[in-house]
């Protein structure tokens, strides 16, 4: 959310963290107590939020997953806002083996598509 939030709005911070992910102010403070111990994120006296280095790496994996099986799952008829909730609920969790084979088949099948 935080790489979403910076790409789209050039800034992230945790009110709009809260709001994407639909969850509380509270939670998000947790959770970005933990990623900024772990060295994933950095705030500034604003309490706008950046990525490290090795955050950026994990987000960038990560938002892969998530726009890669948004595509497979619009592809299958999924409309648009129910792909990316539950894109969002495997991304984390799908197995490398198992995201590199849709990686690798989502072309194929979107080119059968358009012929």
């Amino acid at each position: 959310m935080i790489l979403r939030l910076i790409e789209e709005k050039g800034y992230a911070r945790s009110v709009d963290i809260a709001v994407g992910l639909s969850v509380s102010k509270p939670s998000v403070s947790v959770a970005m107590k933990q990623l900024r111990e772990g060295g994933y994120i950095a705030m500034d006296k604003d309490n706008y939020i950046s990525l490290t280095d090795s955050g950026m790496e994990i987000a960038q994996r990560i938002y892969e997953r998530h726009k890669v099986l948004t595509r497979l799952l619009m592809l299958i008829g999924v409309d648009a806002e129910t792909a990316q909730e539950d894109a969002c609920k495997v991304e984390h969790d799908i197995s490398i083996k198992t995201f590199d084979a849709i990686k690798e088949q989502l072309p194929k099948m979107e080119a059968k598509l358009s012929d």
